[in-house]
């Protein structure tokens, strides 16, 4: 939403449409209110063919009718509208809006009346099982999961002025998150995905694919970061086997430790995962 944003979304883009990749702008609020910052959000003349995900926080959409929401993701030529999920952080902002009554009703209304797939997307504390499945139900065709694991917003909060601290570790991992919702939805493995290996991981778990903000946004030359990536999953389906990404979600996979353990108290046999391709 300011000029330096829009710099960023254009040189990530261009990365993204050169290596054939999707793109996801992110909170389009300040566009909302200030219609002249949307060229900082619209990529489009850098990236012509990939898919485009537009972007809006739920208390917001709580707040729109359906004709704003439909400008948004028109403005950019949006193939996707994902909406954010970001109850702990509003929780714990000072200026933070922590009415949520109404929101699954909001996103079942835009769901029905979008001429584009919706996905529900947290901001790093996770979504379970039980929200997947009233997300779905609401008209939902993907969830992005940013499980705990990746970037904080309660300790990118707690360090800028939260009025409650405690909460830097809390949320569902990433982990457990896809393998609760991957049953019952398609899902994006996201949050705490910083390297193609991981990306890997997050799809032999059941995740149709995986995402990432901060790498890409650290990197020198993130069309190079990108490559590097795409060349770590290629090696991970070689080593397993996997001529494909849907055969990787076959392969035998090892879960350990507390993500066992958690799996394990949600009902998740995780001995499956390690004997899926059984002789």
């Amino acid at each position: 939403g300011y000029p330096e944003a829009g710099k960023t979304n254009k040189k990530l883009a261009a990365a993204a449409e050169k290596e054939g990749c999707a793109f996801a702008v992110g909170s389009q609020r300040a566009m909302v209110e200030n219609p002249k910052l949307t060229p900082t959000y619209d990529v489009r003349k850098v990236a012509p063919t990939i898919p485009v995900i537009a972007n809006i926080g739920i208390y917001q959409l709580k707040k729109y009718d359906i004709k704003t929401v439909k400008k948004l993701v028109e403005d950019i030529s949006a193939d996707a509208l994902a909406i954010h999920l970001n109850p702990l952080q509003e929780a714990i902002q000072p200026e933070g809006d922590r009415n949520f009554t109404g929101c699954l009703r909001a996103i079942g209304n835009v769901c029905s009346k979008l001429d584009c797939p919706v996905i529900a997307k947290e901001t790093g504390a996770g979504i379970s099982r039980e929200v997947s499945h009233e997300l779905k139900q609401a008209g939902v065709k993907f969830i992005d999961v940013s499980g705990s694991g990746g970037t904080s917003w309660s300790k990118v909060e707690s360090h800028r002025k939260a009025t409650i601290s405690g909460f830097g570790e809390w949320g569902n991992p990433t982990v457990r998150c896809i393998c609760e919702c991957a049953k019952l939805i398609d899902v994006i493995a996201t949050g705490g995905v910083r390297n193609g290996l991981n990306a890997a991981k997050g799809i032999a778990l059941g995740a149709k694919m995986a995402g990432a903000a901060l790498p890409f946004l650290k990197a020198k030359d993130p069309q190079e970061e990108l490559a590097l990536w795409k060349q770590q999953l290629k090696v991970a389906l070689f080593l397993t086997a996997s001529k494909d990404l849907e055969a990787l979600r076959s392969a035998n996979l090892l879960i350990m430790g507390r993500q066992a353990e958690e799996l394990f108290l949600r009902g998740i046999d995780v001995a499956r995962y390690a004997n899926r391709r059984k002789n």
